[in-house]
């Protein structure tokens, strides 16, 4: 008997009309129909969550519905629905949800400080709201609000969420400093420190990854506090208690801490990167995601791959314990590298005591097309998805326009 169809309600309210009571029978109605307005509320928000660029697939078992349900209160999840991708006043979303214009905006406002919508504050003008996808974006702002349930259902949820929605990187790998020389051709946007040099607003925030494994036991010994936010995510953080604001000189320190630590540097795909996160192998989700292919190489998006010399290799090891993707191996004959594997983060080249490794850019053809900004990334990743059409972009702004005069005075 399903409740969710008319002959299954039938069903159902005959027997408890014929062998329960009356009230009984009222009261546990009135229960169910609530139960299921709330399952339609949360099934419109998930389509609403994937028909964004960073997507929110179905599964078989339902589990990001019951993460939604853990986020989301159904009053939440119905609002959240009637956000778009450009930043809007209160006035403009409460129009379109039905809702007063001051109770449209305490109830956003409350939801972005819960991170489950994106805040676009500028010096003048008033504050306007955004739909936030789900990752990148309300699974990481919620670093201060996980608990093992939630991780459970995230590690269930994870490989279906990151292999069907990496169609378009949402973030790069870029080598760490040392491994690079003046042969390589480096863009600015292809080295660490040139991108946080052109910032001026700088937090770094606890890695949601390695908290996540730490809390279920599983950790590392790797530092938590190392993904670094820039600029408008910078002030996303500060205004969520997300992380602490940190100068330029701690902001290139943690960089340096990368290479010390072996970390992988995964800025956003994006030529202006709003953030830079320092990841492990061990823990990181993406970096998981890479491990699990036959050729990790081709998913990632990187401009460089290592290149091994034999005849100086010391076979010390250093490298494969360094390596992240399993792409070195100490056979019996020597060092092996599998270039499939390779992302190009040099973490193996940085600490050769043989100089036996060395980074190569990849072919021009091979290389990255690394998007503008975040804008243009989230663009490219929504029509690689099929979610985002440009006949599609221009309908959303002509009906936010008609919703902003409609609000007007």
């Amino acid at each position: 008997m399903r409740f969710g169809t008319a002959r299954g309600w039938m069903h159902f309210s005959g027997l408890l009309f014929r062998y329960g009571n009356y009230r009984s029978l009222l009261s546990i109605t009135l229960i169910l129909l609530e139960v299921s307005v709330e399952q339609e509320i949360y099934k419109k928000l998930a389509k609403h969550l994937d028909d964004l660029p960073g997507g929110f697939p179905p599964t078989e078992s339902g589990v990001e519905m019951r993460i939604l349900q853990r986020l989301f209160s159904p009053e939440e999840a119905e609002l959240a629905i009637h956000l778009t991708l450009l930043p809007e006043e209160p006035r403009v979303v409460g129009r379109r949800a039905g809702i007063a214009r001051d109770n449209a905006t305490r109830r956003l406002e409350n939801m972005a400080l819960k991170g489950l919508i994106l805040r676009e504050e500028r010096e003048t003008g008033p504050v306007r709201y955004m739909a936030a996808q789900y990752l990148i974006g309300i699974w990481e702002y919620h670093v201060n609000a996980l608990d093992k349930e939630l991780i459970k259902d995230m590690s269930e949820y994870m490989p279906v969420l990151t292999e069907q929605a990496w169609k378009v990187p949402q973030i790069r790998t870029i080598p760490v400093d040392r491994s690079i020389t003046p042969e390589h051709r480096v863009l600015p946007y292809e080295i660490a420190e040139e991108l946080v040099r052109a910032q001026n607003r700088f937090r770094v925030v606890p890695c949601i990854c390695r908290r996540e494994h730490t809390m279920m036991g599983k950790g590392c010994a790797k530092r938590e506090e190392t993904c670094l936010w820039f600029g408008m995510a910078a002030d996303y953080g500060k205004r969520n208690a997300l992380g602490r604001e940190i100068d330029l000189q701690e902001t290139l320190d943690i960089l340096k801490l990368a290479d010390e630590a072996g970390l992988v540097l995964q800025p956003a795909n994006a030529k202006d990167a709003l953030f830079i996160c320092l990841c492990c192998g061990c823990c990181c989700q993406v970096l998981k995601m890479f491990k699990r292919q036959a050729k990790p190489a081709a998913m990632a998006a990187s401009p460089f791959f290592a290149t091994h010399n034999p005849e100086n290799c010391q076979t010390c090891g250093i490298c494969v314990d360094r390596c992240q993707m399993g792409a070195l191996n100490l056979e019996v004959d020597g060092l092996h590298l599998d270039v499939d594997r390779c992302i190009g983060c040099g973490l193996c080249v940085s600490t050769c005591p043989a100089d036996s490794l060395s980074l190569v850019r990849k072919l021009e053809s091979e290389q990255p097309n690394v998007p503008r900004d975040i804008i243009d990334t989230s663009i490219k990743l929504g029509k690689a998805r099929g979610k985002i059409t440009t006949p599609g972009l221009i309908t959303m702004v002509v009906k936010s326009k008609i919703d902003r005069i409609l609000t007007c005075g």
